[in-house]
């Protein structure tokens, strides 16, 4: 899967979600800044629009034919670059594949099943052992050092941090700013999600991952976005795999957002503090739901509990 495939990809399923609730796109200039895709590849997409059916393209007129359907998207695993590819991976066995503290992880073997080059996967591992639950050990090894509950609880705070000081950020932003097109857009994705959540309740976590990263990306610090690669990792992951009432939590925790999202376009910096706080104070009740039993009750495994990762499915 090569780099410029997968942009195209990834760019044409934005834009399909531009006429999930647009009747028409902009022009040509507007959707390249808008998509962040060269004028040339715009034109692809337009044109692979028109082939499927759904617009009619005749130079700047761009008429509307259908709404887009589930099979007009290119699959998820066609459009996720190899960093996104090695971090689904590795946190469907940390999170959902049954691994506990005490498991050693094989560069080798784990690249081997995910379908990557060991130095790609050794850069994730490296990046992701900052954050303490991973450890290098000799010989291309690691252990995991398990998920606990001072993990959850630290994590949990400091995302409150970051996202409270983002979320003020956001409602100050000037009229014109790209976020509150952004914005607008990611309202309309959560109605939709809204009218068909007894179908559709396991998009959540998506929907939420991508929201707060928008939220933080209006901190504009550099070091609040970058730690938040491990805060949308971790809070992501465990609702997907939360199972419990698990259709319920994601449509309280939809309309929480839709409460934060209509508070942030009012700009009122004290009703978007105490809707980004009631939304994380759930987040966080959900977070630690998902943390095991032994690792809540202290419990450390013993040496002879040390397994192989790679010998789990994924």
């Amino acid at each position: 899967m090569t780099k410029p495939r997968t942009l195209f990809k990834e760019a044409y399923n934005n834009c399909l979600r531009l006429l999930e609730a647009d009747d028409s796109l902009p022009s040509e200039p507007e959707l390249a800044a808008r998509l962040g895709i060269s004028r040339t590849t715009v034109r692809s997409i337009l044109t692979g629009l028109s082939e499927a059916g759904i617009i009619v393209w005749n130079k700047r007129d761009k008429q509307l034919l259908r709404r887009p359907v589930a099979k007009d998207f290119y699959p998820e695993d066609e459009t996720s670059s190899l960093s996104s590819i090695i971090e689904r991976s590795f946190m469907q066995r940390i999170l959902a594949g049954g691994a506990r503290a005490g498991d050693q992880i094989s560069e080798l073997e784990l690249a081997r099943q995910i379908g990557v080059g060991t130095s790609a996967l050794r850069e994730f591992l490296i990046r992701f052992s900052r954050f303490g639950l991973i450890e290098k050990r000799r010989n291309s090894q690691w252990v995991l050092k398990g998920f606990t509950l001072d993990f959850a609880l630290e994590l949990a705070d400091v995302r409150e941090m970051f996202e409270l000081r983002s979320a003020r950020a956001f409602a100050e932003l000037p009229p014109g700013h790209p976020a509150w097109t952004q914005l607008a857009e990611m309202e309309a994705e959560h109605h939709q999600l809204a009218a068909q959540i007894d179908a559709r309740y396991a998009d959540f976590s998506a929907l939420d991952e991508r929201f707060h990263r928008m939220v933080l990306e209006a901190s504009r610090n550099r070091f609040i976005i970058d730690f938040y690669d491990v805060i949308a990792m971790v809070f992501h992951y465990h609702y997907q795999w939360n199972k419990a009432s698990e259709k319920e939590r994601n449509k309280v925790a939809l309309g929480e957002h839709l409460d934060y999202i209509r508070a942030l376009k009012a700009g009122d910096v004290a009703a978007v503090d105490a809707a980004c706080r009631k939304h994380l104070a759930s987040a966080r009740a959900t977070l630690l739901m998902s943390v095991p039993e032994s690792e809540a009750a202290g419990e450390l495994p013993t040496p002879n509990a040390e397994r192989q990762l790679s010998a789990l499915s994924p």
